[in-house]
């Protein structure tokens, strides 16, 4: 799903997504969980304002963004519960 990204960026650093849209509605990024490049591609694993994880992808050819994968804050919450009775 084709989404609009703000990004914010620091010194010496690339550009991180700060901010998103789904539709109307923004969606802060409380925070950056995990990042890797791929074939023409920035990855993103974020975490919402929402509690949600999500998996952002950055075109850097076309310069567009797309939202890849979702997770609710509940089921996010309850897989790392899961995992975490296995130890």
């Amino acid at each position: 799903m084709r989404i609009n990204v703000e990004c914010q960026s620091q010194e010496g650093e690339e550009s991180v997504p700060c901010r998103f849209f789904l539709g109307k509605r923004p969606v802060k990024v409380m925070e950056v969980l995990d990042r890797w490049l791929g074939n023409h591609h920035h990855y993103f694993k974020v975490q919402g304002d929402d509690g949600a994880i999500y998996l952002l992808r950055h075109d850097t050819d076309k310069w567009d963004w797309n939202l890849t994968m979702f997770a609710s804050g509940e089921a996010w919450n309850t897989a790392l519960r899961d995992q975490s009775t296995k130890h």
